[in-house]
């Protein structure tokens, strides 16, 4: 067995530490010792040469030296905020993939269940994972033989992933079925199932409601959001659609110019939507990350057609900037939770090394129209529903339910009795910011006196979150608001 030069290997981290601090601080060392503090950097990551020497020397193993140097990068960054991350070669690409509107897997959502077990959520319809019987709340025990236990979503994410044409297994455990003999205990069994390339779907329901009510849910925010989002509206109108419900609830956003896009369908031209604040420079200028976005489009919708967007505490990011700005302009009453309060832009920067690797780094705030940022803060709701997380798992499971076996009604989910076409019994789960929706806008009022009934002062909606919002230490580690409270966490589909 060839000897280990742990002289070398410590020499050469520790010069790759010191490169990519230089790289970080764009070079200028000198800006770091102008600080308040003159932090001498050498001095200060000495113990990160130390611990890898002792690591070297000491470990029960021969240690992977990129494994060791992506270790480092990611603590080092992921100590910045909750949204700032080393993003290696495979997460870079995936990131790619999603602003696209497609990736390559086998098409199922993943979260974790109270006991922090991988869950299947949602398998997409039509998808590998849908095609091979793979349903609602399996528990994922072992991808391709590794035990999830332990494992969060983002690293379960990473191995379900993969090129397209290669196979992936799933030990999965499913609930015995409610007829199964007494006693029966669910076994384990394996599902093989082949990767595909996967289209992101931004509109996951598209369908006209009881009292002429069009309703849309928008998933997520990504280069074909606004055009796919016009064509259903377009679809409804032709209807006859009197009123519109946007259903913004666990949507983890996107594109920030989708944002912008999908505003242009509602609001009038020169609307501001956002606008961001970056790092003020060394010689006072403006950040290169400051920038307004405006709609320079006439909208698609009449401006006096009623419209209630619903929000909840995984709304986040670019569909906050939309709940935000149709809020601001009266444009839409907001119904049901607090949203998540993710108001900070990230930046994917390229690194030369790793090779294809980058950063995921927090640039700037955005704020709202009402000139505030509500990061860590979230925006209220106009009109406050709740539902609390068993109500929605099995809402969700009814919305799954009713096409699973139907596959023409995709676009048409139950959502309880406001839904054409379901039989409502003592079994039925009712959407409740949904039904406090179609009640709102069924009222026999114009469209100007619902707003004066129901639209709270934007100065108690949207408030400013406080100064250091993203050093908060409760809210680090790359989780949301909800998986922290819940003990839960969606992901993109994988």
């Amino acid at each position: 067995m060839q000897k280990r030069n742990t002289k070398r290997d410590f020499f050469t981290v520790l010069g790759f530490c010191l490169v990519m601090v230089l790289a970080l601080s764009n070079g200028f060392l000198m800006r770091i010792y102008a600080q308040e503090q003159q932090v001498e950097i050498y001095r200060e990551i000495e113990p990160i040469g130390d611990v890898i020497d002792i690591i070297l020397r000491e470990y029960v193993r021969d240690v992977d030296m990129g494994e060791i140097v992506e270790g480092a990068l990611s603590g080092m960054v992921g100590s910045l905020d909750r949204n700032s991350a080393y993003v290696s070669a495979e997460e870079l690409e995936a990131l790619r993939e999603e602003t696209k509107g497609e990736f390559e897997g086998i098409g199922v959502s993943i979260k974790q269940d109270d006991n922090g077990n991988i869950m299947v959520f949602m398998p997409i319809v039509g998808s590998p994972a849908a095609l091979a019987g793979i349903k609602p709340y399996d528990l994922i025990v072992a991808i391709d033989g590794k035990s999830t236990e332990g494992m969060n979503t983002m690293d379960a994410a990473d191995l379900i992933r993969g090129r397209r044409g290669s196979y992936v297994t799933l030990t999965l455990l499913r609930e015995p079925d409610p007829d199964a003999a007494e006693g029966e205990k669910a076994e384990p069994f394996d599902v093989k199932v082949q990767r595909a390339r996967i289209p992101l779907e931004s509109i996951k329901e598209s369908q006209m409601l009881k009292n002429e009510v069009g309703y849309i849910r928008l998933n997520t925010f990504s280069d074909t959001t606004a055009k796919d989002l016009e064509k259903y509206l377009n679809e409804l109108s032709a209807q006859n659609m009197k009123a519109l419900v946007l259903d913004l609830r666990w949507n983890y956003g996107g594109l920030l110019t989708a944002s912008k896009e999908v505003c242009e369908l509602f609001l009038p031209p020169d609307s501001l939507v956002t606008y961001t604040r970056g790092r003020t420079r060394e010689d006072g200028s403006a950040s290169k990350d400051d920038m307004r976005l405006s709609t320079s489009k006439q909208p698609v919708l009449p401006l006096d057609l009623p419209v209630i967007v619903l929000a909840n505490s995984e709304t986040a990011s670019a569909a906050e900037i939309v709940t935000g700005a149709l809020q601001f302009y009266q444009r839409a009453i907001v119904v049901g939770q607090k949203t998540f309060g993710k108001g900070s832009v990230q930046t994917i920067i390229p690194l030369q090394r790793p090779a294809n690797s980058g950063l995921r780094l927090t640039t700037a705030l955005y704020y709202t129209p009402a000139n505030v940022t509500i990061d860590h803060q979230g925006i209220l709701p106009d009109v406050e529903v709740e539902m609390n997380r068993d109500q929605e798992l099995d809402l969700a499971k009814q919305m799954y339910e009713s096409f699973e076996r139907n596959i023409e009604n995709q676009f048409h989910q139950n959502h309880g009795s406001m839904t054409p076409g379901y039989e409502v019994t003592e079994e039925t789960v009712e959407d409740l910011p949904l039904a406090r929706a179609i009640e709102i806008l069924t009222e026999q009022v114009t469209w100007d006196e619902l707003i004066k009934k129901y639209h709270r002062d934007i100065h108690e909606t949207q408030v400013a979150a406080e100064s250091n919002t993203l050093n908060d230490p409760k809210r680090k580690n790359g989780t949301r608001e909800a998986a922290e409270s819940k003990d839960t966490e969606e992901t993109p589909v994988q």
